[in-house]
């Protein structure tokens, strides 16, 4: 599907001051400062990016650092699910979020790859293919948001990300470094966060069944048709047959719904809510592509959501073209993105280990999708030298409510290796344990 070409001139004025297009509104109750704009990072490729400046009451945003949200999918939108559900000042109601991370952070989110959320592309050949492409956009769009705004390069950056974003991460945070070093983008990069990421998917196709086994929601019949299908997908992720994997990955996911009676894969404690059908202008011919992206960018694409970030949000931000709908190319974000789905990533966590980047793994434990089993799968098959010590450290509880000694969570870290292990919490950690995401934020960014 192609749409019209676009454009959205920036005055020039705006550019030398290194202000958005975008104005500070106090809408709908009073803000802090922010902006936004598009950077063009490819011919017909527009990536959309949208900053809050930190509001603490004792600080300064020159005094705490800056974070960059990467969505999950590939196709979930930081701008609208990250911010208004997750992490951003205010929730899905326009009402103000306790447990912001603004609170400690300036926060940049960011809608990749291109197509996603209000980023768009004019021609149907523009969408990315790979993390190569992906990592590539960021770099662009990296060097325009830090020469424009150039009270951010001396300010620490880091990276958090959730699901797919934290295979992104990984391959922006190793890109980020390389051009970092060649002095060819100012900033202060200091940690790739890695939450429930799809570095190693396999691990978490293959741990599904003993856990879900484990939480008595398969019996011994459902375990051995779902260690079946993991093997096959297995096998052919050793062949390198990487879309017949992903269609393989969602037969598993189907084998799992029937043995369950419908599991939540982001939270195993509730039932999968039904999801509308896709829409036939979507040009979907693969009916395994269609059931992958009904499960795992659909549900950050929420009936309301999309009312709020095609509404007000549009409205507010005034820069949108107007044949651009918010999450309107989600799903040929999806369908582009297929031959990478099941490619592991972890020989580029490894080099980030290795050139001495700090990299923080954080899972949730109800999460089933990318599951707590799996991501250990992944870590104990790094290459990295101090790994043996990594692994031979005991955890530490985290208590986010120092009234109560309840555990929150545990955290094992050793050099510039950092795992968190959050309890009570499926694949959405900041929504569903909203002041133990705020405190792993800052203990990872040394904020206590």
């Amino acid at each position: 599907m192609e749409l019209a070409p676009r454009s959205c001139p920036v005055p020039l004025l705006l550019l030398l001051l290194g202000l958005s297009t975008g104005a500070v509104i106090s809408w709908p109750t009073k803000e802090g400062k922010e902006v936004w704009d598009y950077v063009t990072v490819r011919k017909d490729a527009h990536m959309f990016w949208w900053l809050y400046y930190a509001t603490s009451p004792s600080k300064n945003f020159s005094e705490l650092p800056l974070v960059m949200w990467l969505q999950g999918g590939p196709g979930g939108s930081s701008t609208g699910f990250g911010n208004f559900e997750e992490i951003g000042p205010l929730d899905r109601d326009l009402k103000p979020r306790r447990t912001t991370w603004l609170q400690s952070a300036s926060l940049l989110f960011v809608d990749n790859p291109v197509g996603t959320g209000f980023s768009y592309v004019n021609k149907s050949d523009a969408y990315t293919k790979d993390l190569a492409m992906v990592a590539s956009d960021m770099m662009v769009l990296l060097k325009t948001f830090f020469e424009c705004h150039k009270e951010f390069q001396t300010i620490p950056f880091y990276i958090f990300s959730e699901s797919y974003g934290g295979k992104m991460a990984a391959g922006i945070a190793l890109e980020l470094y390389k051009v970092t070093r060649k002095m060819t983008l100012f900033c202060s990069f200091l940690v790739a966060s890695l939450g429930f990421s799809w570095v190693r998917p396999v691990d978490s196709v293959l741990s599904w069944g003993p856990y879900l086994y484990s939480m008595s929601l398969l019996d011994d019949q459902g375990l051995a048709e779902v260690s079946r299908v993991a093997e096959q997908v297995l096998d052919a992720i050793n062949k390198r047959l990487y879309k017949e994997a992903t269609e393989l990955w969602g037969k598993a996911e189907m084998v799992i719904e029937q043995n369950t009676d419908g599991v939540n894969f982001y939270n195993i404690l509730t039932k999968a809510t039904p999801t509308s059908t896709v829409k036939s202008s979507l040009e979907f011919t693969q009916s395994h592509i269609v059931h992958l992206f009904q499960h795992h960018v659909r549900h950050l694409q929420q009936d309301a959501l999309s009312q709020l970030m095609n509404g007000p949000i549009r409205k507010k931000l005034k820069i949108i073209p107007e044949d651009c709908s918010w999450g309107g190319q989600a799903a040929s974000v999806f369908l582009n993105m297929e031959g990478d789905f099941m490619k592991p990533v972890i020989s580029i966590v490894d080099e980030l280990l290795e050139a001495g980047v700090n990299v923080t793994v954080y899972n949730g434990q109800l999460d089933l999708i990318v599951d707590t089993m799996g991501q250990e799968a992944w870590v104990r098959k790094l290459k990295w030298a101090e790994l043996p010590k990594f692994s031979q450290l005991k955890w530490k509880p985290l208590h986010s409510d120092p009234k109560t000694s309840e555990t929150s969570a545990f955290v094992k870290s050793h050099k510039n290796l950092a795992f968190y292990w959050i309890l009570r919490a499926g694949h959405m950690v900041p929504s569903d344990q909203g002041d133990m995401a705020l405190q792993m934020m800052r203990l990872v960014t040394q904020q206590e």
